[in-house]
């Protein structure tokens, strides 16, 4: 065992290897990391995992790997092609170029986030959307917080605090994360009173729970799944009368939440926002970042006294926005102004409503070059296949689509290994590639992919 044949930490910063580090991430850290490397060398050393100390060169090269290691960015781009469009995991929406645009103005300078330019007095944060979510939607008032399930707390808090709550048995939803509505309205301090059973719920089912205590009457949107068969709901137009006979607000949380009509493009029914406000529901709450194809945001819509209400709780200033999303929702908002552009200029309804024709031709292109860069150890094929939009929209609903599958050659040998190989070598890819592994094969949906340059450059770096 030869310690002092070990580099001291001043003799390895003078290396002009290390003083590039060290011009790029700064003295200390590149000094601290050295140390580091040097103690991890004494002690393999002096346990006897290895004979003798590396070279100059090896500790040169550790440094430099673990400096780029710790400054990269933890989150990264990918590319979704998983055939889920709004996928939580991978950030749902992409935001349209005019969005990143307007970020990148209001980050570089001072901004009036709560200053009102023409009386030169405090304003309001909400008053950058209020107006155009009210032109949109039909509704007399909204605000908004940082995300749906925020938007839901919010509202029991401030409407129905220490009072009874309304809801049907079958719309005690969980969704990801282990979000149940049950549980929400324990930390906002109300009380649930289910009515109806899990797949059967009618009129009298409200009427006959209502109480003095009864604060609101809440419709959930089950999301993330659908009762079919023997079943019946009370939907928001039925359940608004029996508010307004009853002078009981009537909340629905409609969580994915639509501007636009899915089906002109040929897509699954989704009510719309301005839909439930004809209706007559009092309160409305939906997602920013699902169908909306925006930013992460709840927003809240509905009459004006109850929505000022909501503003004044103290909650509100927990889960309020900050410059960049009301900047980045108010982009994708006013891009609602023009609906004819919308599958152009949206990401999310440009994938959404891309066609199954121009989704083959690209599948077909990209086919011959994975094929060249794997060179005969898989096979890969185009096949048919479906995709979903995700994030809990339309649940049921499937969209035909093409995918390109790799699998192994050898039909005969367990699969498990070879599909780990291969999606260990996508997501080693300067810009991770997503995919999903269905019937033994490793497929890569193409649905969601725009940038096609980018990926095929990128493969020749493909190590199968």
């Amino acid at each position: 065992m030869d310690l002092s044949s070990i580099p001291s930490v001043d003799r390895l910063l003078q290396s002009s290897s290390i003083c590039e580090l060290v011009n790029y991430y700064g003295h200390t850290a590149v000094r601290n990391e050295i140390r580091k490397i040097l103690d991890e060398e004494r002690t393999e050393l002096k346990l006897g995992n290895q004979d003798s100390p590396h070279n100059e060169n090896w500790f040169v090269e550790q440094c430099k790997c673990r400096l780029e290691c710790d400054n990269k960015t933890p989150i990264r781009p990918v590319f979704n092609l998983t055939g889920t469009v709004l996928h939580t995991n991978l950030g749902r929406a992409s935001l349209p170029a005019e969005s990143i645009n307007t970020i990148n103005s209001i980050l570089s300078h001072p901004c009036n986030l709560e200053y009102d330019i023409e009386s030169g007095l405090r304003g309001d944060r909400d008053s950058h959307l209020e107006n155009l979510l009210c032109e949109l939607t039909g509704a007399e008032a909204a605000t908004v917080v940082n995300n749906n399930a925020a938007a839901v707390l919010l509202v029991l808090n401030a409407l129905a605090k220490e009072k009874e709550v309304i809801v049907s048995r079958g719309e005690l939803i969980e969704i990801g994360g282990s979000f149940r509505i049950p549980d929400i309205m324990l930390q906002a301090g109300c009380k649930l009173c289910e009515v109806g059973t899990t797949n059967r719920t009618h009129v009298k089912d409200y009427k006959n729970n209502i109480n003095d205590n009864t604060a609101m009457l809440l419709k959930v949107h089950t999301s993330n799944y659908k009762i079919e068969g023997f079943s019946s709901t009370v939907n928001e137009k039925e359940l608004a009368q029996i508010g307004k006979e009853y002078n009981i607000p009537v909340v629905s949380d409609l969580g994915s939440g639509s501007l636009v009509e899915l089906t002109q493009w040929g897509l699954p029914k989704e009510p719309t926002i301005q839909e439930i406000v004809k209706d007559g529901v009092d309160v409305i709450t939906f997602s920013g970042d699902k169908l909306l194809g925006g930013p992460q945001a709840g927003i809240i819509v509905g009459k004006k006294e109850l929505i000022s209400k909501i503003k004044k709780d103290p909650l509100k200033r927990a889960l309020r926005l900050d410059k960049i999303i009301i900047a980045a929702l108010f982009s994708v908002l006013n891009l609602y102004r023009h609906p004819e552009k919308l599958t152009e200029e949206l990401p999310t309804l440009r994938s959404l409503t891309r066609s199954l024709q121009e989704i083959e031709v690209l599948a077909n292109r990209i086919k011959p070059v994975l094929e060249k860069v794997i060179d005969n150890k898989a096979n890969i094929e185009v096949i048919n296949c479906k995709s979903q939009i995700g994030s809990g929209a339309l649940p049921v609903e499937l969209l035909p689509s093409f995918c390109i599958t790799i699998s192994n050659i050898d039909k005969e040998k367990h699969a498990g290994s070879f599909l780990n190989s291969i999606v260990s070598a996508f997501t080693k890819l300067p810009i991770p590639v997503i995919g999903r592994i269905k019937d033994n094969a490793y497929c890569l949906d193409v649905r969601c992919l725009e940038d096609e340059e980018t990926f095929l450059k990128q493969l020749k770096f493909l190590n199968v």
